[in-house]
C-alpha cells in the first residue's frame, strides 16, 4: 500500500528525507511548442517524458524525498522568437506555481527565463520571484550559443545579485553539437562538457567575482570540473588568462558554487567532487522525469548503498546543505 499523500510532508519508512534540487516537469503545451520549433528529438533523446504531480509524489513518498524543486529542462523555453518565449516562460512558471499551491511543502520551483532575451528574462525573473514565489531561476549553460559570461547578460546578473538569488544552471547542447556528439544523445557526454565550459566562462569573464551574492547551482557533479580545475588555474597564472590581480584561485572561486549529484554519483564521481571542492555545497538531485522513475530509484539506491560521509549519511548531509541554500523550502514550509 503506498504511503499517505495528504498535501503535507511524506509518510515513509525512511527517516532521513531528501530535498531534490534537480527535478523536472513538462506540460503538453510546452512539448507541443518545442516540437513545433523542430525539437522532435530533444538533445538527441528519443522523445519527451510525461509528468504528473501524482506520479512524482508517489516516487517521492516511496523513496524518502520530502521536497522536489521543479524546473524546465533543455531545450528551455526560447525557440527563436522573443515574444513567444516570454509567453511560454510565463505559462510554464504559472503552471509550476499552481502545483506548489496544490501541494504545500512538497515542491519548489526554479523559474524558466526566456534567454537570450535579456529584457524578457529580467521581467520574468522579477515576476516569478516577487509574484509567483519561485525559489530561484533556471538558465541553460548556453543560450543560442551565447555563454553565461557574455557581457550582454550583465543586467540580469546585476538584478539577481541584488536579490542574492539562486540560479540553477542546466546543461544543454553546445553549439556545433553535430560535429562533436557523434550522433549520440548529448546528455551522455556533451551536457557534462557544456557545464564545465559554462563554469570556466563565468570564472574567466569575472562574472563570479563581480556578482558574488548569486547562488549558482550546477548539475551532475560539476561535470569534468574536478579533473580540470588545476589546469584552469595553470592557464590563469602561467598563461595570463583571466584576472591577474592576485585574486582568488580557480579552486577557491569554484568552492563557492553548489553542485548536485544527479546522474551517476557513485562509486566514482562524488568522492572526486568532494575531495576537490568539499562537502558543504553538495546537494541531492534526481533528474526525474527526464531520468525515468526506474533510473531515479536505482540512483537513490546507489546513494544509500555507498560508503557514507564521516559522522552521517549522504541524505542528511545533502538535506542539511539544501537548508542553507533554500531555508524556507528545506524546512518544509
Amino acid at each position: 500500500m503506498p504511503p499517505a499523500r495528504n498535501g503535507g510532508l511524506p509518510v515513509t519508512a525512511t527517516a532521513e528525507q531528501l530535498v531534490d534540487v534537480h527535478a523536472h516537469f513538462v506540460t503538453p503545451d510546452y512539448v507541443e511548442a518545442a516540437k513545433a520549433a523542430g525539437h522532435l528529438l530533444p538533445d538527441g533523446m528519443r522523445g519527451y517524458p510525461t509528468w504528473s504531480a501524482a506520479e512524482h509524489l508517489d516516487l517521492m513518498d516511496a523513496h524518502g524525498i520530502r521536497t522536489s524543486v521543479l524546473s524546465v529542462s533543455s531545450p528551455g523555453t526560447h525557440f527563436g522568437d522573443d515574444r513567444a518565449a516570454r509567453l511560454l516562460s510565463r505559462r510554464v512558471n504559472e503552471f509550476a506555481a499552481d502545483v506548489l499551491r496544490a501541494h504545500p511543502g512538497r515542491f519548489g520551483h526554479f523559474a524558466s527565463l526566456p534567454l537570450p532575451d535579456v529584457d524578457g528574462a529580467r521581467a520574468e525573473a522579477a515576476h516569478a520571484l516577487d509574484v509567483l514565489g519561485s525559489h530561484g531561476v533556471a538558465v541553460e549553460t548556453n543560450h543560442a550559443g551565447t555563454y553565461l559570461g557574455n557581457a550582454r547578460f550583465a543586467p540580469l546578473w546585476r538584478d539577481l545579485d541584488e536579490r542574492a538569488a539562486v540560479v540553477f544552471v542546466h546543461p544543454t547542447s553546445p553549439p556545433c553539437y553535430e560535429a562533436v556528439s557523434l550522433d549520440r544523445p548529448r546528455p551522455m557526454l556533451e551536457f557534462l562538457f557544456d557545464s564545465t565550459r559554462a563554469v570556466s566562462d563565468l570564472v574567466f569573464s569575472g562574472v563570479l567575482r563581480r556578482y558574488p551574492r548569486i547562488q549558482w547551482v550546477f548539475t551532475h557533479g560539476g561535470g569534468a570540473l574536478p579533473l580540470l580545475v588545476d589546469r584552469m588555474e595553470l592557464f590563469r597564472t602561467v598563461f595570463g588568462i583571466g584576472d591577474q590581480d592576485g585574486g582568488p584561485t580557480v579552486q577557491e572561486q569554484l568552492r563557492g558554487l553548489w553542485f548536485d549529484m544527479a546522474g551517476s554519483p557513485f562509486p566514482h564521481q562524488v568522492p572526486v567532487l568532494t575531495t576537490t571542492f568539499g562537502y558543504d555545497r553538495l546537494l541531492y538531485g534526481s533528474d526525474y522525469c527526464w531520468t525515468p522513475a526506474a533510473g531515479a530509484v536505482a540512483q537513490i539506491a546507489s546513494v544509500d548503498a555507498a560508503e557514507q560521509p564521516a559522522g552521517g549519511t549522504w541524505r542528511a548531509l545533502t538535506t542539511r546543505n539544501a537548508a542553507r541554500l533554500l531555508p524556507d523550502l528545506a524546512a518544509g514550509s
